[in-house]
């Protein structure tokens, strides 16, 4: 069962683990590999804390060395299941909170990354599961079989059409195999609505052959 927060329960710091690709969405999981040393330090500290909470975020593309830097908006994940191999690397699943915003990266002596953060305009993500009263289903699902078919994609389709609004969107979102951007401007979609309307998009574009980062930026 989720552990459920309000607004005033959130940190003002979290760590933050830049991940190319990986899509963390609110009252969704994600299952994560955690096996470089930095990451390991930030997980075991993650586990002391009283909130558990990790914040995923996409670096910025298109820098070759140094730190990257960040996109302004990220989503903060708490811990709910680990377990560790053999060899000490653990398997994580994070289920997702709520949004923030980056005001500031914190220095310090952490060997991960730390950022002071702003939760606000984010209020809709701590609250109940959301419904996309517009969704065509149908025509939805005709587009995503293309989609799978020319992605050579694999699903049990009839769990998927069973799946409720939010869960079905959101799950397609971060598992879909989109640019990193794309991804970014998934999680930034203000409601299930615009996600939604999002995710046709890219999924449409990239059945003419196209870029989607030509429609999204």
């Amino acid at each position: 069962m989720q552990v459920m927060f309000s607004a005033s329960d959130l940190p003002r710091t979290l760590p933050i683990f830049p991940l190319p690709g990986a899509l963390l969405l609110p009252r969704a999981r994600l299952p994560l590999h955690i096996f470089e040393p930095r990451y390991l330090s930030m997980l075991d500290d993650a586990l002391k804390s009283e909130d558990r909470l990790i914040g995923m975020i996409q670096p910025r593309e298109g820098q070759s060395s140094g730190k990257s830097s960040l996109h302004a908006i990220g989503c903060a994940g708490r811990v709910t299941g680990f377990s560790e191999t053999e060899d000490g690397r653990y398997m994580i699943t994070l289920a997702g909170i709520s949004r923030f915003r980056v005001v500031k990266e914190v220095e310090g002596f952490h060997p991960y990354r730390r950022c002071a953060v702003n939760w606000d305009s984010f209020e809709r993500d701590l609250g109940p599961t959301e419904h996309d009263e517009g969704f065509n289903r149908d025509t939805f699902f005709a587009s995503l079989k293309q989609f799978f078919e020319s992605e050579e994609l694999k699903t049990d389709w009839e769990s998927l059409k069973e799946a409720e609004d939010e869960l079905l969107i959101n799950s397609l979102s971060m598992l879909c195999p989109f640019e990193p951007e794309d991804k970014q401007a998934l999680l930034e979609a203000p409601s299930l609505e615009t996600r939604r309307e999002t995710l046709v998009t890219l999924i449409q574009f990239a059945l003419r052959g196209g870029n989607a980062e030509d429609i999204l930026q």
